[in-house]
């Protein structure tokens, strides 16, 4: 069924209104997709923060232009659907790779960071790293690491002193003369 030319000016307006503000995008094809696989598909990228469009090959690459994910967007062929965000991109590619783990139907053509393409080895590469979150964590522990074992140095200081002093008194080596 042909599409006239007001819905696919809508369609790509839409489209492109969503993908200014991403810096990331996973792009993949998908042969026999149920319902049901394809709403669990949308609902795991909606929990990474990021959106899920099935896209019209020739209309995709006019909708990206101007924006980070545009050179993903040129040449697509087949079945194509695109998710992006402009959050964690890792987060957005563990949830596909745990997804697609579990769905063969769907596989991976390409994906973009920061405006940078990514290749099908490089997208599960993504998947594996850790995310924004964690990254954080690790670095709050590193920077506050240091502090932490000065403080337990200084105290360590005054607590021996206590301990020795107490030893004394419970052997009664301060009585006077």
């Amino acid at each position: 069924m042909a599409i006239s030319k007001a819905k696919k000016a809508a369609k790509v307006k839409i489209l492109t209104k969503e993908l200014e503000s991403s810096t990331t995008a996973i792009i993949g094809t998908f042969a026999k997709l149920t319902v049901a696989q394809d709403f669990e598909l949308r609902k795991v990228v909606r929990e990474a923060g990021g959106k899920y469009r099935v896209l019209k090959n020739k209309l995709a690459p006019i909708a990206g232009k101007g924006t980070k994910v545009e050179d993903a967007l040129k040449g697509l062929k087949g079945v194509s659907a695109v998710a992006f965000t402009s959050g964690d991109p890792v987060a957005l590619a563990k949830g596909f790779a745990k997804w697609v783990g579990n769905n063969a139907e769907f596989q991976f053509k390409l994906g973009i960071v920061d405006g940078e393409l990514l290749t099908v080895e490089e997208v599960k590469a993504l998947a594996t790293m850790p995310g924004k979150e964690e990254i954080f964590s690790k670095l709050l522990y590193l920077i506050n690491a240091p502090a932490q074992r000065l403080a337990t140095v200084i105290n360590a200081t005054g607590r021996d002193l206590a301990v020795v002093l107490n030893q004394g008194v419970e052997k009664e080596k301060f009585q006077a003369a």
